[in-house]
């Protein structure tokens, strides 16, 4: 359950291995005079919530689409599957998309995916450590063990971010790679001193009396765009109106999810295994129509501070 996933390098090496959405009964779905058949690569988190309730609303059927939302751990999954052919659409953080765009993969965000709501300990991603902890703010992060789902992305950038404001040292950091599920034990056991975790995880940690000590995402930037949709080059520019059309569908149904939180909150039972006290308990993102371009820019700009890129990527180029 990794949501903010994103080894570029993985994504290369599956790219080049190639594929074909047309045998996968998607390719823009050309032929025939029913819905288009799509096919998007998901990750089973609250994030995406948005498109299972397109498709429940009827969002998609309106724009004649037949959406088939295919679940992934994470974006290092999704990007080269988008690539390759295998999904015509995929949802991947905004890091993950960046570092890509920066090594010539030939993806195109579509519509925005998902946002921080801003406000600071009332957010869906935050660093938890325990009741006890010496850590009192992110400045006291420096020189400890800290777990992330994935090394070197947006949860890293964003937590050396706060720490630097804070008056901390991000280098002094000891990273650890966990999934989600395993951060919370982690922390409680005293195998980290720290960890970055996004909702349900959020939620569960501070119910078992952790403290969350900064808003990775919200302290970033107020309107930080964390997620995106996407798709490739080549099928954006084979499949002009189906991108439109899913763009537009998307763009309703965040409207929608973001208008109707209990309805954004009851669909996570369809496809999540959380718990229905703990799903009423996390905390929603905000899911925009648009895309905050500065945030993005600036997400790109932590990545080559902390080298993930060599250059800022063309943001410009990336969106749509």
């Amino acid at each position: 359950m990794r949501l903010l996933t994103g080894t570029v390098a993985a994504a290369l090496v599956l790219a080049a291995c190639g594929g074909g959405s047309d045998d996968d009964g998607g390719g823009g779905g050309a032929s025939g005079s029913g819905p288009v058949k799509i096919k998007v690569g998901v990750i089973p988190i609250l994030d995406v919530a948005p498109i299972y309730l397109g498709i429940e609303q009827g969002i998609f059927e309106k724009q004649g689409l037949e959406p088939e939302l295919a679940t992934a751990q994470g974006g290092a999954a999704i990007v080269p599957g988008v690539v390759s052919g295998q999904y015509e659409f995929g949802f991947s953080n905004t890091t993950s998309l960046l570092v890509a765009a920066s090594q010539n993969l030939p993806l195109k965000a579509v519509a925005e995916g998902v946002a921080s709501t801003g406000e600071k300990g009332k957010d869906f991603g935050g660093i938890v450590v325990p009741a006890d902890s010496p850590i009192r703010t992110a400045a006291d992060l420096a020189g400890k063990r800290v777990a992330v789902n994935t090394l070197k992305n947006i949860n890293t950038t964003t937590t050396n971010k706060v720490v630097r404001d804070a008056g901390g040292d991000p280098s002094a950091i000891d990273y650890t790679e966990l999934a989600f599920p395993e951060i919370p034990a982690a922390v409680a056991g005293g195998d980290v001193d720290a960890g970055q975790v996004v909702e349900p995880f959020l939620t569960i940690a501070k119910q078992q009396g952790m403290r969350e000590i900064a808003s990775n995402f919200a302290q970033t930037d107020p309107d930080l765009t964390v997620g995106l949709y996407f798709t490739s080059q080549q099928y954006a520019s084979e499949h002009a109106d189906v991108v439109t059309r899913f763009a537009t569908a998307m763009r309703e149904s965040l409207t929608y999810a973001d208008d109707h939180p209990d309805a954004a909150r009851e669909v996570l039972s369809t496809y999540t295994d959380i718990e229905p006290e703990v799903r009423e308990a996390v905390v929603l993102p905000r899911w925009p129509e648009t895309i905050d371009s500065e945030s993005v820019q600036l997400l790109g700009q932590l990545a080559q501070q902390d080298g993930l890129v060599e250059n800022v990527p063309d943001v410009a180029k990336l969106l749509p």
